[in-house]
């Protein structure tokens, strides 16, 4: 049963959703500078303010898969979209690096609550057939929010100071939740399917779900390389070319983001239709692209131009963008609607994790590696989530969708 009338209109408002989600997290690395003289803050102050974001993010995501398959999941879109934007207006008050500190513990705890209820959302309004096209859309939305929020802190901060990026980013998240109370509506599917169980019987069943478990490790182990991209990319463009910290950072994140955008959008689309043929090949065409992209990281070995490097950069992310697109679909397939936020929340409070542990280890090998060493590296670490994600498909996928099927 199809979500007559507000299918597409709620993936509208959950794409400027989900842009605001990372521009939010990521506007603040772009005024470090200005957080330093103007707050007096330490490096370390400054590192602590990513760290502890994540660390609030991935506690409170478990909570918050479990809120968001028993209660509304638009209302829980629009109460997330409104506190974290609240957080965002009170941080340009701030006076301390202390404050500062707490609001972005406030900011992590207010945004773990969006991704699980508006994934899910997404599930319940769209059937297998436009599922991945219309998750691409989102997730493109993400990507988009990593790009502009630094680029507009970063134009304010150096035009009229750090806190208006805060303001204009916080007044614009509040403005969209009165939209979005008025448009988002809980979809047939979440009333039709198996209401949440109690949480061990909950975990009892994601965890005998043996493909759920194949998807939310390769989801551990992609996280770990992708981070140490995120975050060491453009310190190797600045070292390997000499490039100012504006040239070198643009090139860090427009690379990644611009194919990210482009490769999760082609990569629902192609979804969907791989599906048409049977839902397990959505997990065929994800272990096929992670493999298509891994090569690509070698051209870190040796010492590649500026061009060379740059294209390499392009296609990886591409590539891998287009097989991640197929992630969140297969567990929505395999999953009833009273489970999905669970099974998201802990897949995001696993990626957090690993994705800290890629940046540190990136920071312990680059010693003795170089990141060019590293980043080739993370070759080896597509190749491995790919060959889970084909054991997967071989041992349990059909095994599992059969399952999730006659329920």
């Amino acid at each position: 049963m199809a979500s007559s009338g507000i299918q597409w209109p709620l993936i509208i408002v959950l794409f400027g959703t989900a842009a605001l989600n990372y521009g939010d997290r990521t506007a603040v690395s772009a005024v470090l500078p200005l957080l330093r003289k103007d707050l007096g803050m330490s490096d370390l102050a400054l590192g602590s303010i990513g760290t502890l974001f994540l660390w609030a993010y991935a506690a409170g995501s478990p909570f918050a898969g479990r809120i968001a398959d028993r209660k509304s999941r638009s209302k829980l879109v629009v109460y997330s979209l409104a506190a974290w934007s609240l957080v965002m207006v009170l941080s340009g008050f701030v006076n301390t690096s202390g404050q500062l500190l707490f609001t972005r513990v406030l900011l992590g705890l207010a945004e773990c609550l969006y991704l699980p209820a508006a994934l899910a959302l997404i599930a319940d309004h769209h059937p297998p057939q436009t599922r991945a096209t219309a998750m691409g859309i989102h997730l493109a939305g993400l990507n988009s929010g990593l790009i502009f929020g630094g680029l507009l802190a970063g134009w304010l901060g150096d035009n009229f100071g750090w806190r208006p990026s805060f303001f204009i980013l916080g007044g614009a998240g509040l403005v969209l939740a009165v939209a979005a109370l008025r448009i988002l509506r809980d979809g047939p599917h979440a009333a039709a399917s198996e209401p949440a169980p109690p949480l061990g019987e909950a975990l009892s069943r994601l965890m005998g779900t043996r493909s759920y478990v194949v998807v939310m490790l390769q989801a551990m182990i992609v996280a770990t390389g992708t981070w140490m991209f995120f975050n060491w990319l453009p310190l190797y463009y600045q070292e390997a070319f000499k490039m100012s910290l504006a040239g070198a950072g643009f090139s860090g994140t427009f690379m990644l983001q611009a194919a990210a955008v482009t490769g999760v959008l082609a990569g629902g689309w192609l979804s969907d239709r791989v599906a048409q043929g049977g839902l397990r090949r959505r997990m065929l065409s994800q272990a096929s692209f992670y493999l298509f992209a891994a090569p690509f990281l070698l051209t870190f070995a040796g010492s590649p131009s500026y061009a060379l490097i740059s294209g390499s950069i392009f296609s990886f992310a591409l590539l891998r963008a287009v097989g991640q697109a197929n992630e969140i679909p297969t567990t929505c397939d395999l999953l009833p609607g009273g489970l999905r936020s669970t099974a998201i929340a802990l897949m995001n409070t696993a990626n957090c994790f690993a994705g800290g542990i890629g940046s540190l280890l990136a920071g312990i090998l680059k010693q003795d590696y170089g990141l060019g060493g590293v980043f080739s590296g993370v070759s080896v670490i597509m190749v491995v989530a790919s060959l889970l994600l084909f054991a997967g498909y071989r041992l349990f996928l059909q095994r599992d969708l059969a399952r999730a099927t006659a329920r």
